[in-house]
């Protein structure tokens, strides 16, 4: 299993970003996706999921309404737009594969799936 997120950098409070992971070596189409990010000092917390289906979504209450995950399997890839980007959302952000868990199950953990290296997401004027 390998996942490579991208898509990350400095924004402005109130700016947008688009982070995207590419997945290879596992039937991606049958694996539940989910985005989560860690802050400096914090614990890695959950932000958004997809299961198998289409309107199997999930997100953080800290993300609800201004974020939008997405996934492609004909091109294995699953992307996190994140809009109205605030200070706090500063944090590096990860790609998560598992192929037991439900989208909903991935808001809770506990996790044995597969994780990306992570993308660095900085919100500063």
């Amino acid at each position: 299993v390998q996942l490579v997120e991208s898509g990350g950098g400095m924004v402005q409070p109130g700016g947008s970003l688009r982070l995207s992971c590419v997945a290879s070596g596992f039937p991606f189409a049958t694996y539940a996706m989910g985005w989560f990010r860690q802050a400096p000092g914090k614990e890695r917390e959950f932000v958004a999921s997809h299961g198998r289906g289409p309107y199997d979504i999930y997100y953080a209450d800290s993300v609800k309404g201004r974020s939008t995950i997405s996934r492609d399997n004909a091109k294995n890839t699953v992307t996190l737009q994140l809009n109205s980007l605030k200070p706090e959302d500063t944090a590096d952000y990860y790609c998560y594969a598992d192929r037991a868990m439900t989208a909903s199950a991935l808001q809770r953990g506990p996790y044995s799936g597969s994780w990306g290296q992570g993308t660095h997401v900085i919100v500063s004027s």
